[in-house]
């Protein structure tokens, strides 16, 4: 296929995935007031191998939700072209796998398994979900392996059942170095306003190095762009910090995310020489999606479920688990998620000259050639290793 027609399905879909993953965020965190760190294209890619399974108004409350294109085409060449794309980036660690784990004694649609074979290159394995545990054993260890041991333990027990029939799973691990690291020699304890009424001490990376920042007006906040070791803009990552005005703040930032375009941050580049202080910090989060997938549209699947795509058999979601991990440090960062879809039957102006990041704040880690958010987190307390 010519490469412009690829760039036309990438375009479309990392556009669709731009819609989701604000919607994803700001209703998984709705009732969240702790440390908290999602993927939203774990997500997306685990929720868009089973739409191809999926019919009727199953299959339309889906696609709706990750805005798919009413093409199919475009949709599983857009996947697969994200796919080899992150896959193929060289100066960061960044790899994306699935698989699906099918009951040994299931008949299934062979178009299902191709489609997810060629366009979401996942492999299949026949497993006994008779044997729970065992079971559970050999999708955990498939996703700690995928993640570099980060990622342990997605399935706890009790998540598989006798009556199981296909886990439908998404890996993704990411790993940079910082295009310009800070010096350990000058982390420090320093004060971090966890709210208004308190404070505690935290540790804080500092260096002086020029930084694409500036104004956010309508969120009434600031941002950084933190580039990874990049060499070439087709492979370019960056984190993104964006830093309220105010203590109380980040949830203005959380409510008006999908005014925020990463792509256009990174295009419209305000470089400046600036002193930065970062923290560093380490979030795990496991989340059962099925509430939040549910508030944004997605309901047939878990009750009256068609997935006459891809079985005879009665078939319905039974849980959506995600498991996601970052780690940010003098280096850079280093971050992992699965998610698991168990189916069982049935333009800114000149920002100050030194940058605190010492109240609560938004980061999300993005590929700026598409803008897609690969990771995003709330920092309210970088002192806490997990939430």
């Amino acid at each position: 296929m010519p490469d412009s027609k690829n760039q036309e399905n990438l375009l479309v879909v990392t556009k669709n995935i731009a819609q989701f993953s604000t919607n994803f965020y700001k209703t998984a965190i709705e009732d969240e007031e702790s440390n908290f760190i999602c993927s939203p294209i774990s997500a997306s890619i685990a929720l868009a191998m089973t739409v191809f399974g999926a019919r009727n108004n199953t299959a339309k409350q889906i696609r709706s939700v990750l805005h798919l294109s009413e093409d199919d085409e475009v949709n599983k060449l857009g996947y697969q072209h994200l796919i080899d794309t992150f896959n193929a980036i060289k100066n960061v660690q960044l790899d994306i796998a699935n698989k699906l784990f099918l009951a040994d004694d299931m008949q299934v649609h062979c178009p299902f398994v191709s489609i997810t074979k060629d366009f979401f290159r996942s492999e299949l394995q026949l497993v006994d979900f008779g044997q729970c545990e065992n079971a559970r054993k050999i999708i955990n260890n498939w996703c700690e392996v995928k993640t570099n041991n980060r990622i342990k333990d997605i399935l706890q027990p009790r998540d598989i059942k006798p009556n199981t029939r296909l886990a439908i799973v998404n890996a993704i691990y990411f790993k940079g170095s910082w295009d310009s690291q800070f010096n350990s020699k000058k982390t420090s304890l320093e004060p971090f306003n966890i709210d208004k009424e308190n404070q505690k001490k935290v540790l804080m990376m500092k260096q002086k190095a020029y930084f694409n920042n500036g104004t956010l007006h309508n969120l009434d906040a600031i941002f950084v762009e933190l580039p990874y070791e990049s060499n070439s803009a087709e492979d370019a990552m960056s984190m993104f910090i964006i830093l309220p005005n105010k203590i109380d703040g980040l949830k203005k930032i959380e409510e008006s995310l999908h005014e925020i375009n990463f792509q256009q941050l990174h295009a419209h580049e305000y470089v400046k020489k600036i002193i930065l202080q970062l923290p560093k910090f380490k979030i795990e989060s496991r989340m059962v999606l099925n509430d939040t997938l549910k508030k944004m549209g997605i309901v047939d699947m878990f009750d009256e479920a068609d997935f006459s795509g891809i079985s005879n058999e009665s078939l319905s979601v039974d849980k959506v688990i995600q498991k996601a991990f970052i780690e940010v440090n003098e280096e850079g960062s280093e971050a992992a998620a699965a998610t698991a879809v168990l189916i069982a039957r049935s333009l800114p102006r000149d920002p100050p000259p030194e940058i605190i990041v010492n109240r609560p704040f938004f980061c999300s880690i993005v590929a700026t050639k598409t803008g897609t958010q690969l990771f995003n987190a709330r920092v309210v307390d970088p002192s806490h290793g997990s939430s």
